[in-house]
């Protein structure tokens, strides 16, 4: 790691809802981030906008993990499905200002499944709400169910997995329907669905639709979560080191 410094990578975690809430994070997304050499830190869903920026400035990275649905109503995005599970108001509200935040610090971020929508939805992105109701006949993307996804000629994401196609595991009942002027679209699985996204005016930002922490070890997946921490690492120390670290670009394949 450069300079000896392993990043420090800031993950959003779940929250119960009721009279005394509480925050957990599944170990897996941990795991992945300590795997690829960084040092995971979980966010409690607390505080105000202020309190957000000053947790960003001090992390080198943020990753956006999955969770259940959006109220759909609160984002002024039309009526929540009845089918939707909505995480806690808090939680989203507190979602929404990090990502926002950290998009707009230059942060490197990973968003999986719940964090991908995220990342669309805080610029100009849709969302589909139901599947497969809102794609009628189409294959259902819930359960772990393991299924291929092509990326995207031109992608910057496609150039850092090394791949053109990679078989991924799903577990969702929303999707990205669009996404707004600030992001492309970055993989689709076979039938059309928005599988990846990636943001062209940003050092690193990109969001999945998969769970690559889910796949087993060795699989292309291992390549997104390195160049992710490798890019927090390059953050960290063009700030700490600006003349040593002047010529590092969190580019894909550096990593290896």
């Amino acid at each position: 790691m450069l300079h000896g410094q392993r990043p420090l990578i800031a993950i959003n975690g779940e929250m119960t809802s009721g009279d005394s809430p509480s925050v957990s994070l599944k170990n897996r997304y941990a795991d992945a981030v300590l795997k690829a050499g960084g040092i995971p830190l979980v966010l409690a869903p607390v505080g105000g906008p202020a309190d957000v920026r000053r947790v960003l400035e001090r992390v080198d990275g943020l990753l956006l993990s999955g969770g259940d649905d959006f109220d759909t109503a609160r984002l002024g995005l039309g009526p929540t499905h009845p089918a939707a599970k909505p995480v806690p108001t808090a939680k989203q509200d507190f979602d929404v200002e990090l990502a926002r935040a950290a998009i707009e610090a230059g942060l490197p971020i990973l968003g999986i499944c719940y964090g991908m929508q995220l990342l669309a939805l805080v610029e100009g992105g849709a969302l589909h709400q139901h599947l497969p109701e809102d794609r009628p006949g189409r294959a259902p993307h819930a359960g772990g169910v393991v299924h291929p996804v092509e990326l995207d000629v031109g992608s910057r994401l496609r150039g850092l997995l090394e791949c053109q196609a990679l078989d991924v595991v799903s577990r969702h009942h929303q999707a990205v329907s669009a996404v707004g002027p600030m992001w492309k679209v970055a993989a689709r699985d076979s039938e059309g669905l928005i599988e990846a996204v990636e943001r062209a005016e940003h050092p690193f930002a990109f969001g999945v639709q998969w769970h690559p922490e889910l796949s087993p070890e060795g699989s292309a997946n291992d390549r997104l979560f390195r160049a992710f921490v490798f890019a927090a690492g390059v953050r960290s120390a063009q700030l700490r080191y600006p003349r040593s670290a002047a010529g590092l670009v969190p580019v894909a394949g550096a990593s290896r």
